[in-house]
């Protein structure tokens, strides 16, 4: 898998807002649901490349089509 640079949160969920999951809930970490997968994210700037490849696999997306959302 490719690797993704490290990626700040903020821009991550605004990708993944797109890709069609909502914020359920923050707190140190930010919870989205598609309603059939939950993806947690980390307030972590940047979050680390290797976590935000997990996340993006967790999405159901492959890293090309996460990097055409951002």
């Amino acid at each position: 898998m490719p690797r993704l640079p490290g990626i700040n949160h903020l821009d991550a969920v605004r990708a993944l807002e797109k890709a069609g999951f909502q914020i359920a809930r923050q707190g140190k970490h930010i919870v989205m649901t598609d309603g059939l997968r939950i993806l947690t994210i980390p307030r972590h700037n940047p979050v680390n490349a290797i976590t935000m490849g997990n996340i993006v696999r967790d999405a159901g997306l492959t890293i090309e089509e996460f990097r055409n959302l951002l």
